[in-house]
């Protein structure tokens, strides 16, 4: 078993919760609570992994995050 980790947002146009995980490409989703984007991005994640070809080692792992400060 592998923890991955979560981008997860907001948004206030849809008013649902997005989440990605980065560096798994087709897994992202969206829930109305946060319980249910876990949900759903646990589902995801699944079906993802099934499709990845190679060992989750070659996957990416979570590092951190960075602020960028620019002038806007």
């Amino acid at each position: 078993m592998r923890t991955f980790t979560a981008y997860v947002e907001w948004d206030p146009e849809t008013k649902l919760y997005a989440g990605l995980i980065p560096g798994i490409p087709g897994a992202h989703s969206q829930g109305i609570t946060l319980d249910e984007l876990q949900q759903n991005l646990k589902e995801v994640l699944s079906l993802c992994l099934e499709e990845h070809q190679g060992s989750l080692e070659d996957l990416p792992h979570f590092i951190g995050t960075q602020q960028v400060e620019v002038a806007a």
